[in-house]
């Protein structure tokens, strides 16, 4: 599944790079910020960091960031814009614990299976300081449900999905989690969960 993934996403780089971002993401983006900053966090991990766009963002608004991509096409437009980018998948984030105030995970964490997704979440608690605040933000819920290829996927190969309701999710993110923040945004297909959790 990492190699389709990364074959899918080594062939839309270019694309996604030169595609703005919906009003939407830019507000859910800007809200975690000022989290970060209420909070003093100083220091970010970006995963499934694509082109790198919110990793320009984070960094050009003052954190020291870090990105992390499976994409090797991804991490080099990552690199081009500046950041200290690495080409890993969520479960071989090679950095010391508690190296990170925060991390941010924007539609990367739909392509786990509910099977691994306990180990993924372990791995970022890990990685974060005691206290340090994360984002996943995730399409789910709604019509969205099950494992599998999404019909019309734009993608090639078709990358795979996880969608989970609201519930199932949260249950997850507890876990190893306190839930800071939980709500959603549009509906149908393009029905968005965006949880801020806390490292107890």
């Amino acid at each position: 599944m990492i190699d389709s993934l990364r074959a899918a996403y080594d062939g839309s780089a270019a694309r996604r790079d030169g595609t703005a971002k919906t009003p939407w993401k830019l507000a859910e983006r800007a809200a975690f910020l000022g989290r970060l900053r209420d909070g003093g966090c100083g220091r970010l991990l970006e995963i499934g960091a694509g082109p790198g766009q919110d990793s320009a963002y984070f960094r050009d608004s003052g954190l020291e960031v870090v990105a992390a991509d499976l994409s090797p096409e991804m991490v080099a437009l990552c690199r081009a814009k500046g950041l200290d980018a690495h080409v890993m998948d969520f479960l071989r984030l090679d950095f010391p614990p508690g190296s990170f105030d925060a991390v941010y995970a924007l539609n990367c964490l739909l392509h786990v299976p509910d099977r691994e997704l306990p180990a993924i979440l372990d791995v970022v608690h890990t990685l974060l300081r005691p206290g340090g605040l994360f984002f996943l933000g995730v399409y789910g819920g709604g019509v969205l449900s099950g494992e599998g290829p999404f019909d019309g996927d734009d993608h090639q190969p078709p990358r795979f999905f996880s969608f989970r309701g609201d519930e199932q999710l949260k249950e997850f993110a507890r876990q190893l989690f306190e839930i800071v923040d939980f709500h959603v945004v549009g509906s149908d297909e393009l029905r968005f969960q965006s949880l801020t959790l806390r490292r107890p």
